[in-house]
């Protein structure tokens, strides 16, 4: 079999106008419930697209840590090629595939830098190897070989202990949507579509063609 010839047909449910909340926050906590009831890997994986000052495109696998009224929040190394590429045009997009539910979630909007206090809080209840790891890459740029990450951690933990403090280059981002599409796959690729777009401070939800 060529890759050409691998498809799927999409047939658990379909997606009705009547079916959606009237904001998308609201569908979108609704749907991020039903894919941890039903145990979808990595519920919280997001593909998280930016682009940089020569208009190229780059994405990457990144967690959703919080999301509410305000938008989706994650947080990585400020210095990183996201976060580089996101100081210079802070136009970005998500995107979850829920595979077993047959969906999946578009978002665009504009990033900001969470409050200090924010990236404060969450880091400290990161796990304490993720903590030291934090300190340990300086992500995206090269790094000669593993065993100086490893080296390094090894110093790291020897130094701080437990008391691990926040880098000053990492912490968090808040996506503010304006846009947000829900797709339900359908048999016959006649998917069903629905897109949230913000209208004068409200959200106006129209129905795309697959």
């Amino acid at each position: 079999m060529t890759i050409a010839e691998l498809r799927k047909e999409y047939t658990r449910e379909g997606l009705r106008r009547a079916d959606l909340e009237i904001d998308p926050i609201m569908q979108f906590r609704k749907w991020f419930e039903q894919a941890l009831k039903s145990e979808v890997l990595e519920t919280n994986a997001m593909t998280l697209s930016t682009v940089d000052s020569q208009m190229q495109p780059s994405s990457r696998i990144v967690l959703l840590k919080a999301v509410d009224e305000r938008g989706f929040s994650f947080f990585t190394n400020y210095e990183s090629r996201k976060g580089q590429e996101l100081a210079v045009n802070n136009r970005a997009a998500l995107n979850f595939f829920w595979a077993p539910l047959e969906r999946q979630v578009c978002i665009r909007g504009r990033c900001e830098l969470l409050p200090r206090s924010d990236s404060e809080a969450y880091f400290k209840v990161r796990p304490l190897a993720s903590r030291i790891g934090a300190w340990v890459s300086k992500q995206s740029s090269v790094v000669t070989c593993r065993e100086f990450l490893e080296t390094r951690f090894s110093e790291l933990q020897t130094q701080y202990g437990e008391n691990v403090p926040l880098p000053p280059y990492w912490g968090g981002y808040l996506l503010c949507p304006e846009a947000i599409e829900f797709w339900q796959g359908r048999p016959s690729r006649l998917h069903d579509r629905f897109l949230y777009t913000r209208s004068s401070g409200d959200w106006r939800i129209d129905r795309l063609s697959p």
